[in-house]
């Protein structure tokens, strides 16, 4: 059996000196050292032991760190390496019980002592390597955001997606160098932020103070029908909402959302928590590029878009815990495609309008139950100079559970 031969070390900005004596003990007795290149210039330059320095793609380097499983190899890490660090990475392929992890405060931990915040009332995120589009989900008023900066170009990046969002009054601090002898703190506005002189090394602290007027979008279900670019092909409002709540998403769950649209049920499953995953699969080549910008727009640009005709687009898609067929019901094979893929215990719903399609709807309850549900809706509406109701088209809900 092979014991704990790899050692993961949080080290901050104050190098080699401010770890503490088990960790630096650690450190001196392994025989292979990894780390990116600041980190490895922390070492003594007469230090003749092995390095291996972060390649592109991360992927060889990890290769070649288990390739040396059962030596004493100890990475060197910013901050707290399970807090958006490599040591998340390293656990996909190398278990616990081969490593020895030993953290330092986190650049979070770090931002929120500067700045008198709790570390448990704000919003955290990285834009590392991840679309900035992201930070749009987390923008609200009296939001607290500490971002992990991808660079010096990220906090003029931040600044310009809060000022379109309206929130150009909201306040921001760029944290650079944080606990060595180079930290420095920026603070302004966002709307007119000019700050160009920015170290790679920085974390992003927001306080979200949105601009007169602005209506904030919530992260629950039923968003307004404005919120989307679409050609018609939209779940409304009201009933996106009550099949958003039927659908109940939990974090880490994953959606296929067929015959997307202009895919607002995936976007707002997205939303519901930032680990729910959703693949829109649709046909038609407009609606396909709204999807791509509403996701953006909207804070899930990790939504996968799939271009394809169902059920043919489906194979080898990964497996579901949830399905929404949002159009195409009558399509041969769909059900029977979707009903196989689908995760036991995972959950089936599909919207028609149609009288044709309540009659595919039928077919399959009598292959499987389940249950029905009419949702009719009126909105208020203008009649010369009064108001009256003017109903939507009446959808029919078809909900079964394997």
């Amino acid at each position: 059996m092979v014991g704990k031969w790899l050692a993961i070390i949080g080290i901050g900005e104050d190098g080699l000196g401010g770890l503490g004596t088990i960790a630096r003990s650690i450190v001196a007795q392994a025989e292979i050292i990894v780390g990116g290149d600041r980190h490895l210039a922390m070492l003594p330059t007469d230090d003749q032991r092995q390095k291996i320095s972060w390649s592109s793609p991360i992927s060889r380097s990890i290769d070649t760190i288990i390739q040396h499983r059962g030596r004493s190899v100890c990475v060197l890490a910013s901050g707290d390496p399970l807090c958006y660090g490599i040591g998340v990475t390293l656990l996909r392929h190398i278990p616990i019980a081969e490593m020895t992890i030993i953290p330092a405060p986190s650049a979070f931990s770090l931002a929120c002592a500067r700045l008198g915040w709790s570390l448990t009332e704000v919003e955290t995120l990285s834009l590392c390597g991840r679309p900035p589009a992201m930070l749009q989900s987390y923008i609200y008023p009296g939001a607290r955001l500490l971002i992990l900066s991808a660079g010096k170009d990220t906090p003029e990046m931040v600044a310009k997606i809060l000022t379109q969002r309206g929130f150009g009054q909201s306040q921001m601090t760029v944290l650079e160098r944080m606990g060595g002898v180079n930290e420095r703190i920026i603070t302004g506005e966002v709307a007119t932020w000019q700050e160009n002189e920015i170290a790679d090394l920085n974390a992003i602290a927001v306080n979200c103070i949105a601009d007169d007027g602005v209506i904030p979008l919530s992260r629950l279900p039923g968003l307004p029908d404005e919120a989307y670019h679409h050609d018609g092909q939209l779940t409304k409002r009201e009933v996106r909402a009550i099949t958003l709540s039927t659908l109940a998403p939990t974090p880490g769950q994953l959606l296929w959302d067929v015959g997307a649209g202009c895919g607002s049920i995936s976007i707002e499953w997205m939303r519901t928590h930032h680990r729910c995953q959703a693949i829109a699969i649709e046909q038609n080549a407009t609606r396909l590029q709204y999807i791509a910008d509403n996701a953006a727009a909207l804070g899930t640009p990790n939504l996968q878009i799939i271009s394809g005709k169902a059920p043919s687009a489906l194979k080898d898609l990964p497996t579901p815990d949830a399905i929404f067929i949002g159009g195409g019901v009558t399509a041969a094979g769909l059900f029977d495609i979707c009903w196989q893929a689908l995760h036991p215990g995972g959950l089936l719903v599909a919207n028609v309008v149609t009288l044709e399609g309540e009659q595919t709807l039928y077919q399959w309850y009598e292959k499987v139950g389940g249950n029905f549900t009419r949702i009719a809706i009126q909105r208020a509406e203008p009649i010369g100079k009064f108001l009256g109701w003017r109903g939507m088209a009446m959808v029919t809900q078809f909900v079964v559970r394997k």
